[in-house]
């Protein structure tokens, strides 16, 4: 297998680990308001991601590091025609990060409520338009014979992308609804499991859609059988929610319905990459001449050789140390865990 193949790889591979595990913090980010009916509640929903959100983006920083050192071509084609959208997910998740950061600066409801809406519309905006950008991808874009994005902002926005910002916002909030469940306790866990089967019945049906659509305009085995397991991994995720616990009468198999989930948004991934391939951005003007592939847009065979003994030493240490993070705080939490003092306002001292 040539070295241009495995980066290739190797990128669909980070972009999966992104979706899976940034996908869940999204969601718990937009279910804020629905699922925290008081600041206890939503002090707890975002503890439940406090240790692990900025972790989760260094997936997305590494694969768009590997884009621009593998693939130089399409890395400057997608930022450039794609910088509008871009920059938008850019400042959301700056916005999302500053409000975690913020929102518990000062105990006062109203400082709480404007940071926590800035955590919605930061959580909100990624899950929208990485699903558009990624089904821009996917479909084709305009390209000249330069390789230039030659489409305007408003040319990104078709039915087909639109879909797939859609089948990401639903697969998110199902993902994140789901994960609230497995990480707490008490009436927030079982009204996050009641939740996560209305948002899962939508998640089906935009996300049958969006793949089917998908596959009938290019079909290939691989990602034939990858969409098929996603759809069979998110309805098993759904029905395994639905299932009482056997250690936990109150409860229900957040356990598997969480790995159910998570399967169905790794696979899901995998499949738009599985039917991408050969191609990384293909062109809507020419596809024979203008396309981007896996063979035009890499770097030199040197470069990739040093790239790929880089990633040989040091991406089990980040695995591993990320795997840790997540067992150390692998608890459940709930109302009981948050100190009084950091929800019941405080007299103002002169």
């Amino acid at each position: 297998m040539e070295l241009s193949t495995v980066w290739f790889l190797l990128i669909a591979l980070l972009f999966v680990g992104y979706f899976v595990l940034e996908g869940f913090d999204f969601g718990v980010g937009m279910l804020l308001p629905v699922l925290g009916r008081d600041e206890r509640e939503r002090r707890v929903m975002i503890n439940t991601i406090g240790p692990v959100w900025d972790g989760n983006e260094v997936w997305l920083i590494t694969a768009g590091g590997a884009m621009f050192a593998a693939f130089p071509e399409w890395y400057a084609s997608v930022f450039s025609g794609f910088y509008l959208p871009l920059l938008l997910i850019l400042l959301a998740l700056i916005l999302r990060g500053v409000a975690f950061e913020y929102r518990g600066k000062r105990n006062d409801p109203v400082w709480r409520r404007r940071w926590d809406r800035c955590i919605v519309f930061g959580s909100f905006v990624p899950a929208v338009l990485w699903g558009v950008a990624f089904a821009n991808i996917v479909r084709g874009v305009p390209l000249d014979a330069d390789h230039d994005y030659i489409g305007g902002f408003f040319t990104l926005l078709n039915p087909y992308a639109l879909l797939g910002g859609l089948t990401t916002l639903a697969l998110f909030l199902t993902h994140g609804a789901v994960f609230i469940a497995l990480k707490t306790v008490g009436d927030i866990r079982q009204r996050a499991n009641r939740l996560a089967e209305r948002l899962g019945i939508a998640a089906v049906l935009a996300a049958a859609l969006f793949l089917g659509l998908t596959l009938a305009r290019r079909a290939t085995t691989p990602a034939l059988i990858l969409a098929v397991l996603a759809a069979l991994c998110l309805v098993g995720g759904l029905i395994a929610n639905r299932l009482p616990s056997r250690d936990d009468p109150q409860g229900r198999r957040e356990g598997w319905a969480f790995a159910g989930t998570a399967a169905a948004i790794a696979l899901a991934v995998a499949s738009l990459f599985a039917d991408l391939y050969p191609f990384v951005l293909p062109s809507t003007v020419d596809p024979v001449t203008n396309s981007l592939t896996v063979a035009n847009a890499s770097s030199t065979p040197y470069t990739l050789k040093i790239m790929t003994w880089v990633a040989v030493i040091f991406t089990p240490l980040v695995l591993l140390y990320q795997g840790w993070t997540y067992w150390v705080f692998r608890k459940r939490i709930g109302t009981q865990h948050i100190p009084e003092e950091l929800v019941t306002p405080q007299p103002a001292t002169r």
